[in-house]
């Protein structure tokens, strides 16, 4: 249940019972907001509601603050409320309040945040789309996890998902992994091929592709002219590539529902339709650009081409769609492939990409407007780079010289659950430095350890009190029951506060596609229970287990197997699993 909506709730009834509002609860009513205050001190929940609807009653905000705190106090949950400022209100709700939502965390245990605000709304979520000209690499890895966690946190909120990933297997490169890859087959059957020419992919990956297709063909292709291998050739090597970036995504926990191929796309003509539709209605024309801005290029030459009104549709200036000779764009193929996205039932669309193609953007997003008739709706999540270090320093990555350190690599060295932890301690748009030596510490600046640690502990306290009390029920079905009047003291409550919030976070961080607020939120609630765990250290009488009072020690184990719950149900939206203990 989202507090903020529940309280919002009880404004809405003090609001009804204010007889100069009877005839101004209409639009504006949607502008009150029930946010937590700035300073907690002020009071567990702060709302707007006379600053909004003051001028339509004909009054002052703050008069009419007055006469909804008369009417808020009337409620049970509501101990006080406050008038601040120029007319907000403070509101302090009862203890009482506050421990109905850990029973309620409680009763619904695993499910405990899951919304309903999606309304199986259909979305998709494209994310990694990595050239098969390779292996992935680590960088990979940061638009990999944010994207699926971006997926799992709309399915929390009750969206229905679908996790695709686009093959770019059509175009220039992927002729050219056809040429390395024949490259590595001649070597493969004896051949000393020498350098590997500039052009083509020198990665030591391909030699294994080289030598199955040996495996597989012997010497079929040897003699034969590259028209007669490159289709061959090139379809084989995506296959292996493609295998290779399933396997390791899966290894990170990833799996897509759809893998779509740009190839499949072009052959069927499904570009060439869409570009006749848009021509038909006008959104192609021939045109000369203007010069780029800054910096002239060296080969920019002014010349008639192809040209796309990406301008009526919110873009900057109009973009190319057609080469010179007359063949579509990559941008051309995008387009239909979004069209093909929306067809399938898919108007809200997110695309997860890398840094390299901010540019992209708002081109792609007037496409989408303009080939849907303004129905989709294109939401581009850019991620920043990742800087991989170990021990401090960088670690070289360069795709082309083929010495780059794959995703494979990183899950062999610290596990996919350290990959995806931490690739969401920052925004996307954010730089992200992942140290492969610090993100295995066991120290409290270790985010993805301090946040195992919280959940380990609790599940340490609940073998604990398993031994001591072997008849009660530790489930949290069974604590769900349990007299929860002990909880009194400050910690506690503000304790159980944080896990209220945390299906007001699913819902707004699903809202503003920002996975990365799920790994703060576990940050803010493990520092939290370790806080009250080590006022226990100093504090008999704080203690999670107090020898002879059974019912403060019952009350304290629902409260901790309230924090393993919600820790369990964040780490599962960023497909980490809750470990229940912590082996060095």
């Amino acid at each position: 249940m989202n507090i903020f909506n529940e309280v919002g709730g009880i404004v809405a009834k003090a609001m009804e019972e204010i007889p100069e509002l009877a005839e101004v609860l209409d639009l504006a009513s949607q502008r009150v907001a029930v946010e937590s205050p700035r300073d907690s001190s002020h009071g567990d929940m702060a709302t707007n509601a006379a600053m909004v609807l003051a001028k339509r009653a004909g009054m002052k905000p703050r008069d009419l603050a007055e006469k909804l705190c008369v009417r808020l106090v009337e409620h049970g949950s509501v101990v006080s409320a406050e008038v601040a400022g120029p007319g907000f209100i403070n509101l302090r709700l009862t203890d009482g309040y506050w421990r109905e939502r850990l029973r309620e965390v409680l009763s619904a245990d695993v499910d405990y945040g899951a919304s309903t605000i999606g309304a199986g709304r259909k979305v998709n979520v494209e994310y990694v789309s990595a050239n098969p000209t390779g292996p992935l690499h680590a960088a990979h890895a940061r638009g990999a996890v944010i994207g699926d966690a971006l997926a799992r946190l709309l399915a929390k909120a009750g969206f229905e998902v679908c996790r695709e990933y686009y093959i770019n297997d059509a175009g220039a490169q992927v002729d050219t992994l056809a040429r390395s890859t024949h490259l590595r087959y001649r070597e493969a059957l004896g051949e000393d091929i020498g350098e590997i020419p500039d052009g083509h992919y020198p990665g030591e990956y391909l030699k294994d592709v080289g030598e199955a297709l040996a495996e597989r063909d012997g010497e079929r292709w040897l003699a034969k002219d590259e028209t007669d291998w490159l289709a061959e050739v090139r379809g084989f090597a995506i296959e292996r590539m493609v295998a290779g970036i399933k396997t390791d995504l899966g290894r990170l926990g990833i799996d897509m529902h759809v893998y779509s191929s740009e190839r499949a796309l072009v052959e069927s003509g499904g570009v060439d339709a869409v570009m006749q539709t848009l021509d038909d209605k006008g959104l192609l024309y021939t045109g000369v650009l203007e010069p780029p801005k800054g910096k002239m290029p060296d080969d920019w030459l002014p010349r008639p081409q192809r040209l796309f009104k990406a301008t009526d549709f919110g873009d900057d200036v109009d973009r190319p769609i057609a080469k010179s000779d007359g063949s579509w764009t990559y941008f051309a193929s995008d387009v239909a492939y979004h069209l093909d996205k929306f067809k399938r039932g898919y108007a809200e669309m997110i695309d997860v990409w890398g840094a390299d193609h901010g540019g992209y953007v708002k081109r792609m997003q007037s496409a989408v407007r303009a080939i849907t008739a303004e129905q989709g709706v294109l939401d581009v999540k850019i991620c920043q780079i990742v800087h991989m270090m170990q021990d401090g320093k960088p670690v070289r990555m360069s795709k082309r010289a083929g010495t780059f350190v794959t995703l494979s690599d990183v899950i062999d060295s610290v596990g996919k659950d350290v990959i995806r932890f931490i690739m969401l301690t920052r925004r996307n748009d954010q730089p992200l430095e992942f140290d492969l030596a610090k993100v295995i510490e066991k120290s409290r600046e270790n985010p993805v350890f301090y946040v195992q640690y919280a959940h380990a502990r609790c599940h340490s306290v609940l073998r604990l009190a398993h031994d001591t009390f072997p008849d009660l029920d530790l489930g949290a079905n069974g604590l769900a029951g349990v007299d929860l009047d002990c909880l009194t003291g400050s910690g506690e409550l503000g304790l159980i506060k944080q896990l209220a919030s945390w299906p007001r976070l699913v819902e707004s961080a699903a809202e503003t596609h920002e996975p990365h607020r799920v790994a703060f939120y576990l940050s803010e609630l493990a520092a939290g229970f370790h806080g009250l765990w080590n006022k226990g250290k100093d504090d008999a009488t704080l203690r999670f287990i107090v020898e002879g009072d059974r019912p403060r020690t019952f009350a304290r184990l629902a409260l901790v197997r309230g924090v393993a719950t919600v820790i369990a149900s964040g780490l599962e939206v960023m497909g980490v699993e809750p470990l229940e203990e912590l082996r060095s």
